[in-house]
């Protein structure tokens, strides 16, 4: 059964020193209005992880119904344990939707979790957030966007900067009107000022794209 997650900051604290830290910013959290990120239950980083391996690069629907075809099956042999995805066979899997390359992820990463590379949901919550990339990106098809996604939307963690979001730096580069599209390192170094909650930044970023045009702009 998946368990309800919970942000590990005070979104109070968060909006208040953002404001403070940050007058563009401050004006986007104003037209945007209320902090409003939804969390993603998980069972476990095994369910979590699968998941993001199964929705890479496909729309919604698609992705949806493989999904759920693969939670079917491993139902059918225990549920969302390592232990029902070794007693399926590839042909099985493949069955479900999944690509060649779709399959050997999700393989890969049940062996890590059982070998221990991957933790439990518990032992991920007293693990930094940079260890918990180091660790999960050794997982075939895991990368560090889908880590920082799995830190913000799942562990609830406050200050992560997801540099590699496309979307992200779409939002910086349009809210801070630069001409070119912003490196990593240009974010990051203006995201200082927004630590300890740059999480609570990025939402906003990414939700001042569904913004129409500002009226100085």
């Amino acid at each position: 059964m998946s368990r309800t997650p919970v942000l590990h900051y005070e979104p109070r604290a968060a909006l208040a020193h953002l404001r403070t830290a940050d007058r563009a910013l401050a004006k986007v959290m104003e037209r945007v209005g209320p902090f409003a990120l939804e969390l993603h239950p998980a069972s476990s980083l095994f369910e979590a992880l699968l998941r993001s391996i199964v929705y890479q690069q496909l729309h919604g629907r698609a992705a949806a119904t493989i999904h759920a075809r693969v939670l079917a099956a491993l139902a059918r042999q225990g549920g969302l344990k390592t232990t029902a995805l070794a007693r399926l066979s590839d042909e099985e899997l493949r069955a479900a939707g999944l690509s060649r390359a779709k399959l050997a992820a999700i393989r890969d990463l049940a062996e890590k979790c059982d070998a221990g590379v991957v933790p439990t949901l518990r032992g991920a919550h007293g693990l930094p957030d940079e260890e918990l990339v180091s660790r999960l990106t050794t997982v075939r098809g895991i990368g560090p966007w889908t880590v920082h996604m799995l830190l913000i939307f799942t562990l609830g963690r406050p200050d992560v900067m997801p540099t590699g979001d496309f979307a992200i730096r779409l939002a910086f580069q349009r809210l801070y009107r630069k001409r070119k599209e912003p490196t990593p390192e240009t974010i990051l170094k203006h995201a200082r000022c927004w630590a300890p909650y740059r999480s609570v930044a990025s939402w906003y970023l990414w939700r001042s794209l569904d913004l129409p045009p500002a009226p100085d702009q």
